[in-house]
């Protein structure tokens, strides 16, 4: 079958980057068979000791080529420079962790002789790898998020095939090349080049897989998991509406800036960022107006350039939706204080609405762009009420000083963390990361990952 061709465009810019042969059906059942002919050889599986000297070569030349990875993030992806870099380190960092957990992620002994009937016999457990890992990667960390997906198969013993976001695979195919030169094999690491959903269906629905990791919308992702096949294991990360609480007890001198970024990172593409914001009515036009000065003296412009805060949506058509979700807060009530206007290519002036309803889209659906809603409250009880009214649970915020607040939008946040004067889009990658409800399945960060890509297998030994 003829190879069709996935072209790479620049989102600042809108020039086209490089052409990339796209595989077909036939080229990604090839590299899924050939990943599960190596794992199915126990004689080709690296032992520990292999791989981590491999991923500690790896982070040399990551190291060596941090500033072309940076530059490429910026260039594909549409990330600011600056925040490019950050993502680089912290994908470097992210093999490192990864080699501490391999090396952690230990057995046990499990204790046995309760009964009489299991006298005479120990018992003890090894990690062992599952199979195959099929990862579908997002386009908002197009390199940090295939670290996330590829390094902890790696240092698990799982031969992995990676599908990285159309928009953005050149990041991942730097990485796969990069571990290529540090010594994995081929059939350890490989990477599917689509935008084909047919495509990807197939391998999803593949029999060879044994784990399928997913990032990226809540639609596809829980479409996908329900074709795999019996006993795949999955790990879905999707997205939210993000809240943060602000009490009048919060400073503002440091919330400003620090919701700011939560809001606007990645022009708000990104699955945690902060989006509806709920204040204290005896301080909110004080924060309002805060804010909008904040927002109002950000940055706009090509992710290339290194002044720049806030960059392109990846799409015009994404710039498109978010101006029609504005519009239509509008319309239903909410006031537009600071932005709401659609600039030229793919770029939005960061916007701040004010008590949008809650049938507006920018109140109940992930706007996944640079808006954020701003409401007051009247008592802490009632916010703590509003912020769970959706099937969305991953992270939230207060800001406060008190540790009464504290405590009790610790306990009430529907949401699997929850931060404490600092922005809903905090992470560090070896903390647990994980949507509930609809906002995913399994639990993301390095060793969470190794953990789950990994089973633990038992001997029972009868001595005389």
């Amino acid at each position: 079958m003829k190879r069709l061709n996935l072209t790479v465009k620049n989102p600042s810019t809108g020039r086209e980057i490089t052409t990339l042969e796209a595989d077909t059906g036939e080229t990604a059942a090839r590299k899924l068979e050939s990943a599960w002919r190596r794992f199915k050889d126990r004689g080709q599986h690296l032992p520990l000791h292999q791989r981590v000297e491999i991923l500690e070569r790896l982070v040399t030349l990551m190291e060596r080529d941090a500033d072309s990875f940076a530059i490429t993030i910026a260039e594909d992806g549409g990330k600011p420079l600056a925040d490019a870099r950050v993502e680089t380190a912290r994908a470097i960092i992210g093999v490192r962790m990864a080699i501490q957990s391999a090396s952690e992620h230990h057995g046990r002994v499990i204790p046995l002789g309760h009964q009489a009937s299991s006298a005479g016999r120990i018992s003890f457990t090894q990690k062992y790898p599952r199979g195959v890992v099929l990862a579908f990667s997002a386009f908002n960390h197009p390199l940090n998020l295939i670290v996330h997906q590829v390094i902890p198969a790696f240092a698990a013993g799982c031969p992995c095939v990676v599908k990285p976001a159309a928009d953005t695979p050149l990041s991942c195919l730097k990485l796969i090349e990069t571990m290529y030169e540090a010594g994995v094999p081929e059939d350890y690491a490989s990477c599917v080049i689509t935008d084909d959903m047919e495509v990807a269906g197939e391998m999803v629905r593949s029999s060879k897989i044994a784990f399928f990791a997913f990032i990226g919308s809540a639609r596809v992702g829980w479409l996908l998991r329900s074709q795999v096949q019996p006993g795949v294991r999955c790990a879905l990360e999707h997205g939210g509406v993000a809240p943060c609480i602000v009490t009048d007890t919060a400073d503002l001198a440091s919330a400003i800036p620090s919701i700011t970024k939560g809001g606007f990172y990645h022009a708000g593409q990104v699955c945690v960022s902060t989006q509806r914001i709920y204040v204290d009515r005896s301080i909110f036009d004080e924060f309002v107006s805060l804010l909008c000065a904040a927002v109002n003296e950000l940055k706009v412009g090509d992710a290339s350039d290194a002044a720049t805060e806030v960059g392109p949506l990846i799409r015009p058509a994404e710039a498109d939706r978010v101006d029609e979700w504005v519009r239509e807060a509008e319309s239903l009530g909410g006031k537009v204080v600071a932005g709401g206007v659609r600039l030229e290519g793919n770029f939005y002036q960061p916007t701040v609405i004010l008590s949008p309803p809650i049938e507006a889209r920018v109140s109940s659906q992930e706007v996944f762009g640079p808006v954020v809603c701003v409401y007051p409250y009247d008592s802490l009880d009632k916010a703590l009420e509003a912020v769970n009214i959706y099937p969305h649970a991953f992270q939230a915020a207060i800001y406060t000083s008190e540790l009464a607040a504290m405590y009790a939008a610790y306990d009430a946040f529907d949401a699997s963390a929850v931060m404490v004067n600092d922005h809903t889009a905090f992470r560090d990658d070896g903390m647990p990361f994980a949507g509930l409800s609809g906002s995913g399945l399994g639990v993301g960060g390095i060793p969470y990952t190794i953990e789950e890509m990994q089973f633990e297998k038992m001997m029972v030994l009868k001595h005389s």
